[in-house]
């Protein structure tokens, strides 16, 4: 048994930082969810979504600051201290991201969603959803479970990157009202980041893993 086990063995079950964990995973996937629904629904209908992202948002920033207040009282921690500050950020800046996203359509007033907006909604959401599954494991530091889920994140992430890309292109070459290509490039620049802070928490999970494996 390893040194690493064996302290593992010895430290009481964690029941204040995990929760926390979960609680924010869960209600960055709500997010998720609501705005590829909101980016699928007609323009009429896509406030309600909106005020619902801010609303997830809000909650997650509130577990941020609560994982925060935990980590100044507790001294007995699951892993490092600045890895658990690393994983609550992380999780923060997806959210940040999305809510961004919707803000600048709503912002924006971005009449027609494009597929490429919507691929990166569905890239993104599957990529919460991981990271959900990521949480799980975590606690359980199923180590091999960890490096799989981390493995498809970043593999989601390159996939944004792409339908990024060309959908920036694709701008440029067909769009001819200069406030539309401002438009839409700050919609999809917000929907790319949210993908690439998808890979920072996976990061953040695979580093813990190999710590403690």
């Amino acid at each position: 048994m390893s040194l690493n086990s064996v302290f593992q063995f010895l430290v009481p079950k964690d029941k204040k930082f995990f929760p926390l964990f979960e609680q924010a995973s869960s209600n960055l996937i709500l997010l998720a969810e609501t705005l590829h629904e909101a980016v699928n629904a007609p323009k009429a209908e896509r406030e309600e979504y909106f005020s619902k992202i801010e609303e997830f948002e809000a909650t997650i920033e509130e577990l941020t600051h609560k994982t925060h207040l935990e980590l100044s009282r507790n001294f007995i921690t699951p892993f490092d201290r600045e890895d658990i500050h690393s994983l609550i950020k992380s999780i923060d800046d997806v959210a940040d991201n999305m809510n961004g996203a919707a803000s600048r359509i709503r912002l924006y007033q971005v009449d027609k969603i494009t597929k490429s907006i919507r691929k990166l909604t569905e890239i993104n959401l599957e990529a919460c959803q991981l990271i959900g599954v990521g949480i799980k494991e975590l606690k359980e530091m199923n180590h091999k479970a960890i490096k799989e889920t981390c493995k498809k994140i970043s593999k989601l992430e390159s996939k944004a990157d792409v339908v990024f890309d060309k959908a920036v292109a694709d701008i440029f070459e067909n769009e001819t009202d200069a406030k539309n290509i401002i438009k839409y490039k700050e919609v999809l620049s917000a929907l790319e980041m949210a993908s690439d802070k998808c890979k920072s928490v996976s990061n953040v999970m695979e580093q813990i893993s190999v710590k403690h494996s």
